[in-house]
């Protein structure tokens, strides 16, 4: 479960989860239960110090790129964010317009207690500009931290909004690509075979297309033919591709390294999931502690 969740909530998550098996442990009135406990405490806060480190480690270690200059892999760019291709984008339930939003809507129960009635965030690309060029920004799966959050409660329910604003100078570290134009990867070999098989798929037509002495069939020298007219068909492809513009985007690195985007400066970022780390590594050494002085003999 917690793999599926925004990381910035794993801290969270975790250390709610840490204080319901302190909880428990105390409604344990046996040494098991309490070791049962304790260890899943320590397993917990094991797993988010190392979370939280990963992620300062990732943006203190990255040195900042400029988007005409960057190379193709892991990167960290900075810049001002803005709509993508100039459209306006509006949140859930303020309608503000802004270039990524999610929202948290709760209903109070009748024991008093908050349930969640819908949830969610869009996934709707937004632009990163610098003074060199633009980076097209892909937030799916991306975890991301706004200083911009606002919460309301209204007729028994809790409202809760979070956004990045055009015009937000805008921290991404991801993996950075360059697509179209010279930077496309165009595989002829591969484009002449998709061609060929395509024609086959209509031998009727292939026929009359490229059957010259009229006996119905495709000889070895009419097969040759039809090649030459396939490769002068990958040929155009090729040209138009080279020819489309190039641009650059960002997203999700497919090997695992964390996906970060936000408004706060890249300094109080690292600093948060520093102190993140801090707090999970004196949970664990508590939580060690805590067993090696129940298994001390009574």
């Amino acid at each position: 479960m917690l793999s599926k969740l925004r990381q910035e909530y794993v801290h969270m998550v975790t250390s709610g989860t840490e204080l319901f098996l302190l909880f428990l442990g105390l409604q344990f009135h046996s040494r098991i239960g309490w070791m049962y406990c304790l260890g899943g405490i320590a397993l917990l806060s094991l797993f988010a110090w190392q979370s939280a480190l990963r992620r300062h480690r990732a943006i203190r270690d990255t040195p900042t790129s400029k988007i005409s200059a960057a190379a193709q892999g892991y990167v960290e760019l900075i810049g001002t964010g803005a709509p993508f291709a100039n459209q306006p984008l509006y949140s859930k339930l303020h309608q503000l317009p802004c270039i990524w939003y999610r929202y948290l809507i709760e209903k109070k129960d009748s024991d008093n207690k908050w349930k969640r009635e819908d949830s969610g965030e869009t996934t709707d690309s937004f632009v990163l500009k610098d003074e060199t060029g633009e980076c097209v920004i892909d937030p799916d799966k991306a975890e991301i931290v706004t200083q911009h959050r606002s919460q309301w409660q209204e007729n028994g329910y809790r409202y809760t909004e979070w956004t990045l604003l055009g015009g937000d100078r805008i921290y991404a570290i991801g993996e950075f690509r360059t697509l179209g134009g010279n930077a496309t990867v165009f595989d002829s070999k591969v484009e002449l075979d998709e061609i060929l098989t395509e024609w086959k798929k209509d031998m009727p037509a292939l026929t009359r297309r490229f059957d010259s002495n009229g006996d119905g069939k495709i000889d070895l020298e009419e097969w040759a033919k039809a090649r030459e007219e396939a490769l002068r068909e990958v040929e155009k492809r090729r040209m138009e591709v080279l020819s489309m513009p190039e641009y650059h985007e960002m997203v999700r690195p497919a090997d695992g390294r964390p996906y970060l985007l936000s408004n706060l400066s890249p300094e109080r970022l690292s600093r948060r999931y520093l102190y993140w780390s801090w707090g999970h590594t004196a949970i664990f050494l508590g939580t060690i502690a805590g067993m090696g002085w129940m298994l001390q003999p009574s």
